[in-house]
This record gives structure tokens, sequence and C-alpha cells, in this order.
């Protein structure tokens, strides 16, 4: 390994080793109160999210819907490489940023659709940087495999060490616990984002949080899509 991926490599080390942290106190507490705050949501919106979350399994899974044609080059550098995958993240943490703002400013319903729209801005990056590091996103799978990144993403702590070591050790495991349970990474994710898209949902509130919360799930994202690609290609 040259210079940068030594490093690069050291990074996610220390990435993935901090993921064994509990998470902050705020955070922690807060999920005492996910039971009281998704009787609080209206049944329509716990059906948007379970419906967007099976939607996007099934596209990812099975078809194009994420894939943009990128011509990889095999002569690109490591360095190069993450260069194009920061760039993209930083087109699509914008977009998601002003999605999140609209969405966010229209009140409840409207701040509702946020959810798919949001899901789906995610997969595409996902998509667009596995090619940049060199995947084969039509492989069955490989986008399995970003499944798990994104599950790894938005997990409690009791389900994270799981994807973790399961990303970790890709090529040994089982293809039977490869499989996505949706279920699962549904309420990983929807009990994960709930608070912060409960004050998107708050009329004349709503835009600011959209705009900031948004951004950070990009930026959540990008990091653990990095650090993932990062054990697995330079280990």
């Amino acid at each position: 390994m040259n210079t940068y991926e030594e490093k690069k490599y050291k990074e996610a080390l220390r990435w993935s080793r901090s993921l064994e942290k509990r998470s902050g106190v705020i955070q922690r507490t807060s999920k005492g109160f996910q039971s009281t705050i998704n009787k609080k949501i209206p049944d329509r919106v716990h059906r948007i999210v379970t419906e967007s979350i099976k939607r996007m399994i099934e596209l990812s899974l099975t078809t194009s819907q994420y894939i943009r044609p990128i011509e990889e080059k095999e002569e690109w550098s490591f360095e190069q490489r993450e260069m194009l995958v920061m760039d993209r993240l930083k087109q699509y943490k914008t977009t998601a940023s002003w999605e999140g703002a609209g969405t966010g400013a229209g009140g409840f319903w409207l701040g509702a659709v946020d959810f798919p729209l949001l899901l789906s801005i995610k997969m595409k990056f996902l998509f667009d940087a596995a090619q940049y590091y060199g995947l084969d996103v039509h492989r069955y799978e490989e986008r399995v495999f970003l499944l798990h990144i994104f599950m790894l993403a938005f997990s409690s702590d009791e389900e994270r060490l799981k994807v973790r070591d399961l990303l970790l050790n890709w090529e040994q495991v089982s293809e039977d616990r490869k499989q996505v349970d949706w279920k699962t990474l549904q309420i990983e994710y929807r009990d994960t984002i709930d608070l912060v898209k409960m004050l998107q949902l708050v009329p004349g509130f709503g835009a600011i949080v959209g705009f900031v919360a948004n951004g950070k799930f990009l930026e959540q994202l990008g990091e653990t899509t990095k650090n993932v690609h990062r054990l697995r290609l330079l280990s």
C-alpha cells in the first residue's frame, strides 16, 4: 500500500473500533421515548416508511433503478477513487438538504413524503460510490453488500456490531447469513431517524430541520460507505 492507502486503512480501523462505543446519553435516552413517539405518528406515516423500505430493498436487488452508468477505469488510484466518491457525496448531500428543506416547509404530509425521496438519494449514492470503488453493482451479492452498508449506517448499538462483523468478513460468510432481513432494517432505520423526522413535520420549523438533518444523514452514510470499502479493499 502507498502512503495514502496506509493512512486511510488506519483511519478505517479506528472507525471500526469506534463503533464498539456506546451511543451518547441523548441517543440512548431517546430510544426510551421511541414507543411513545411512534404512537404519536399517524399510521399512514408508518405505512409510508414500511412500504418505502420494502420497495427500496426490492429495487436495490432486482432492478437497475439506482445504477447510474459510471465509466470506472482500472488505472484510477485508490486516492482518485475516493476523491470521486467525496465529490459525488457532496452533490447528493446538497440535493438531500434542499429536498428536506422543501418538504419540511410544506407541513405534515409533504414532510412525510421526504422518507421515500431521501431513501432514493441515499441508495443512488451507495451505488455510485460502489462503482467508483470498482465493485460490480450488477452482481446480486454486491447489491446485498450495499444494503448491509446502509443498515450499518442507520442501526442501534445492539445491531450495528453484528452488521459490522458481517461486512468485515464478507468473503467468508455463508450465503444464508448474507440475506437481508427487511423487517429489522425497517425498524432500525425508522427508529434511528424518527426523532429528527418528527421535528421536520412541524410547520415552520420543519424546513430548517429538514435541511440540516438530511445533510447529516448523507454524511453519516458517506463515512460508513468509505470506511467499509477501505477495510474490504485495502486489507
